[in-house]
């Protein structure tokens, strides 16, 4: 009986929010209309509003959605700095927005707030089904003001992984009754007993704010029991759910717990002590959802009898028709499937997070494929790690930035190898890439171990296929 009630409580399926308009409003707007959860990345959507509109806004979406907006003269304002009528030229780069700060400037505060609600409206748009939007823990600096955004347009869940996001609950209470909030900063080198705070208040944002707003549900990411606990006893506000999520799914992993040690082809290895301890999370009476290699058909049901409410699938959604990933670079990675090629592997060292990250190998044109170099700029920031300077201030350093520029912020050297611009390439895995000096920013991609799978989708030659499809495959 509690499992059928928690079923009827929320969506089986999740979509996963996957990173930099992969998991964009289209494809959460198509899993929504099916009676799932579809769900919005929520990463960078300044700088995504800003390209699109730079890209001549094809369809007149972002314009539709910001004729949306509560504040119109901001709308209005943004609309016009940046949108190019018929788009930019191909060589030309894209406007640089300002980067996240503890501080932002006022500009930023906007677009963030404004980008937000974008993809959640545009998302909802059309149905009455249910939205969520993704973040990491990780990318704290514009997380209020993102938040808020969302909460604007109606969002219904907030997702969180990537670190412990105890604070994120009671900033949802607050916002949803217009109060202003703060959330605390991880600030590297800190002298001790300094704390750092970044700060949203609705009323500073507009004289007409809105003064209260429905408060979304919050699902932590998770990969423990032992950080469900923790949640679920000292958050600040109620956590109304959890995603049990492996080291099988895509995108960034959690470590393995103790001493990081490595397979023989350079992966984490993970065992035993990785292993989630589902009684202790179902004794805690939050519903759950398994991730993680969970597309296949039965799977749904294997989550169900273990008491879980259902389960979270990216990698099937993240290369099917709807997905934000380029046509071309889906094509591609398909037909990679199709015959063999295509490969994950786990880096442990790709992401500034200093989680594993899981690529995709042996696509050709892609980072980290053979002969594939990229030069070092960081000029996007959502992953620069804040740090305390010696005279006080807090400055900004990213292990994926030219090295020189890493070490003379205090930086080591070693952090810095191996590191890869998530930024700039998953921008261009979603058809925003960046021009450096005349140098097009390369895609990057990612994907679970289920994307080798990927083939029961395919019809004879045909590797094109739906979301619609992915779902009835879960639910077969």
């Amino acid at each position: 009986m509690v499992i059928v009630r928690k079923i009827m409580s929320h969506p089986q399926i999740i979509q996963g929010g996957m990173g930099v308009g992969v998991s964009g409003w289209k494809l959460a707007n198509a899993v929504s209309q099916l009676g799932q959860l579809g769900v919005v990345s929520g990463t960078s959507l300044d700088v995504t509003l800003v390209r699109r509109l730079q890209l001549g806004d094809p369809g007149g979406h972002m314009r539709r959605a910001m004729d949306a907006f509560p504040f119109q003269a901001i709308a209005q304002r943004i609309h016009e700095k940046y949108f190019i009528e018929g788009g930019k030229a191909d060589e030309v780069p894209f406007a640089n927005v300002p980067l996240p700060s503890l501080d932002p400037p006022r500009s930023l505060v906007e677009l963030t707030v404004l980008g937000n609600f974008v993809e959640v409206w545009l998302a909802k748009d059309g149905h009455s089904g249910v939205v969520g939007i993704n973040y990491l823990e990780k990318i704290q600096l514009p997380t209020l003001p993102s938040i808020y955004g969302a909460m604007l347009a109606g969002v219904d869940y907030v997702l969180m992984g990537a670190g412990i996001p105890r604070s994120i609950p009671g900033i949802l209470d607050g916002l949803s009754e217009g109060r202003a909030v703060h959330m605390r900063i991880e600030v590297e080198d800190a002298e001790r007993g300094a704390e750092f705070v970044t700060k949203f208040d609705p009323a500073d944002f507009c004289a007409e704010t809105v003064s209260t707003l429905k408060r979304p549900n919050f699902f932590a990411i998770i990969s423990s029991a032992t950080l469900a606990m923790t949640l679920a006893r000292k958050s600040t506000g109620k956590v109304n759910g959890f995603i049990v999520e492996g080291p099988v799914a895509g995108g960034h992993n959690a470590p393995p717990r103790g001493a990081m040690q490595l397979t023989e082809r350079g992966e984490p290895l993970y065992g035993e002590r990785d292993a989630v301890e589902l009684d202790k999370i179902i004794a805690l009476g939050i519903p759950f959802w398994l991730a993680g290699d969970y597309a296949r058909p039965g799977r749904l049901r294997d989550a169900l009898a273990l008491g879980a409410s259902g389960v979270q699938v990216g990698t099937a959604f993240a290369y099917c028709a709807e997905s934000g990933v380029r046509s071309e670079l889906k094509a591609r990675v398909l037909q990679g499937v199709k015959s063999g090629d295509v490969r994950i592997f786990t880096d442990p060292l790709a992401s500034p997070t200093g989680f594993p990250f899981k690529a995709v190998q042996n696509v050709p044109g892609v980072i980290g494929a053979e002969g594939v170099q990229r030069t070092r700029v960081c000029d996007l920031g959502y992953l620069r790690h804040p740090y305390q300077k010696e005279n006080g201030e807090v400055g900004y350093r990213c292990p994926a930035e030219p090295v020189e520029q890493y070490v003379r912020k205090g930086g080591a050297a070693e952090d810095a190898e191996g590191r890869v611009c998530l930024c700039n390439g998953l921008m261009a895995t979603v058809g925003l890439a960046q021009v450096h000096r005349g140098e097009i920013e390369l895609p990057l991609l990612t994907a679970g171990d289920d994307l080798v799978h990927l083939g029961r989708y395919f019809k004879g030659e045909d590797t094109h296929y739906t979301a619609a499809e992915v779902i009835a495959e879960i639910l077969r």
